[in-house]
């Protein structure tokens, strides 16, 4: 109970910074950082609640929010190589 007491302020505190980043990043790298890390920081908030809650169903979507990040990042960073996304 009391390491939820501290760790959401962090959490919330961390956001802030990652979304502040994220608007005001003065390249896209910072941008893209600023999100992976925004989104990897949920997906392991999502799993500390899945611990806390003893939910199943949290486990399962941090996971795909996981994913999605780093299919996030390889869109990305075959755009910023090629200048082109697809297969």
């Amino acid at each position: 109970m009391y390491s939820m007491m501290v760790l959401i302020p962090l959490y919330l505190s961390a956001f802030i910074i990652y979304v502040v980043r994220a608007i005001k990043g003065p390249t896209i790298a910072d941008a893209v950082l600023a999100i992976d890390c925004l989104s990897y920081d949920l997906a392991v908030f999502l799993a500390i609640l899945a611990i806390y809650f003893k939910s199943a169903f949290l486990v399962s979507s941090a996971i795909i929010l996981a994913l999605w990040a780093y299919l996030l990042d390889l869109y990305i960073a075959k755009h910023l190589v090629s200048k082109e996304v697809g297969a």
